[in-house]
């Protein structure tokens, strides 16, 4: 279940994606939860090291990593490029990317898409059915029937929790009950802003920054789900008259065909946009909204002097086109960055966001004079009452085991303490590589 990457253009983060751990030609199936690469990125190198078997998601799900695979590849040919020429001016060997183009390309011929609340069977003892868990387009708790020697076992895998009261997607929906759980615990131990007061604030922020300091607003976005999330609240700020008179641009390819799919796949809205749409057919378009996917007109950008705003990928700022736009404005009072998403520790987003005053683009030392807002109300991760809420609906004296992944160790023991307080028992912490018998 998921195969993912350490997203970092450190070496020994990219030598770790390299150890998968296990014989990936001694794997049958790969059930995806989701399309974030941190979950998926790992799927064309698993296919190039023997992998023949299919790849089990839902069908939103299918249709973004058809994008993001091939996203990722690239990202992986041109950090290798990056480092190679590094590593020949110090007459060291060169190295290869985890995979290629070629590779992501390939790996899509294995995608089986699925639809929602089904079972599927796809062994002759095992049975999977996804269900709806939020996060992003297509995002799915993976619940299996696992037959052995005529006994019935329940696994549920969450994959990552969304929000309550998302703007865009449904909420998260009750999932089979499970004998044994596997969840993610990345806000274990906090609770997010009141997300119903996210559009005011963002309003706040763009009116200080483009008519009081008659500045540019960076907001660095992840591609998909926050970009689109983004540009609704711009939909509905404009639609409602309160957008002042400024050009926003959303300047990433990746954005630009993930808008796309987003539009493809209604049957994941929840009613709020969906009656949204009755008066207003795309919620994803307004007169000076421009999506940009040529390179040169993104370079055009750097010559704006007026009042705009930019939303850029990537979202934790480790490449594409937003290290140029913060490399050009990061520098000015005038302007500010907008912090929207959960950004890694070993990441330039985690370092702008703390407030480091010096960060380095391109080999070059810049100082920060731009002001820096973070909003958490846009994060794609329940906090640890809507992760504890999406879990009631299961039955904890029937639950065996339950195992916290996705989280840092402190964290998780945090959130261990809250899940024993709301009746779960035997609840696991593994280690990297621990193996377990169920």
């Amino acid at each position: 279940m998921d195969c993912g990457i350490f997203q970092s253009k450190d070496e020994a983060e990219m030598n770790n994606n390299k150890n998968l751990g296990f014989d990936p030609e001694s794997v049958d199936y790969c059930i995806l939860s989701h399309a974030h690469i941190d979950h998926s990125g790992a799927i064309p190198y698993l296919v190039k090291k023997g992998f023949k078997g299919n790849i089990y998601c839902t069908r939103a799900t299918q249709d973004l990593c058809g994008i993001m695979l091939i996203d990722s590849a690239h990202i992986q040919e041109s950090d290798v490029e990056y480092l190679n020429r590094r590593r020949e001016q110090k007459g060291l060997s060169l190295i290869e990317p985890l995979y290629t183009i070629k590779d992501a390309e390939n790996s899509l011929r294995h995608f089986r898409g699925l639809a929602f609340n089904k079972w599927t069977k796809i062994d002759d003892d095992i049975e999977v059915c996804f269900t709806v868990v939020g996060h992003i387009l297509g995002a799915a708790a993976v619940n299996l029937r696992i037959k052995d020697e005529g006994n019935v076992y329940h696994l549920c895998y969450t994959g990552d929790i969304g929000r309550l009261n998302h703007k865009i997607i449904k909420n998260p929906e009750p999932f089979p009950q499970a004998q044994y759980i596997i969840t993610e615990s990345t806000y274990g131990d906090r609770l997010h802003k009141d997300v119903s007061q996210s559009e005011e604030r963002l309003f706040q922020i763009v009116y200080n920054t483009c008519v009081v300091k008659k500045g540019k607003l960076i907001i660095p976005a992840f591609s998909v789900g926050r970009t689109q999330e983004i540009v609704y609240a711009l939909d509905r700020l404009e639609a409602a008259g309160k957008l002042p008179p400024i050009n926003v641009f959303v300047d990433s390819p990746l954005s630009t065909n993930a808008t796309e799919i987003m539009k493809n796949h209604p049957e994941c809205y929840n009613d709020s946009i969906l009656e949204y749409m009755e008066t207003n057919s795309d919620p994803f378009g307004f007169n000076r909204l421009k999506y940009i996917r040529d390179v040169n007109e993104s370079k055009l950008l750097n010559s704006i002097k007026e009042p705009c705003i930019i939303i850029s990928a990537s979202g934790m700022m480790e490449a594409g086109r937003i290290l140029h736009h913060l490399r050009n404005n990061i520098g000015n009072k005038k302007n500010t960055v907008l912090v929207v998403g959960y950004c890694s520790p070993y990441t330039l987003g985690h370092k702008i966001a703390r407030g480091d005053k010096k960060i380095k683009l391109f080999g070059e030392e810049i100082n920060v004079e731009a002001d820096i807002e973070t909003m958490e109300e846009y994060s794609a991760h329940g906090d640890y009452e809507e992760m504890i809420e999406f879990l009631k609906c299961q039955d904890p004296n029937q639950v065996r085991e339950l195992y916290l992944v996705h989280g840092e160790y402190e964290v998780q023991l945090k959130y261990r303490e809250r899940l024993e307080a709301a009746g779960f028992n035997n609840i696991r912490i593994p280690d990297l590589n621990s193996e377990y018998l169920i």
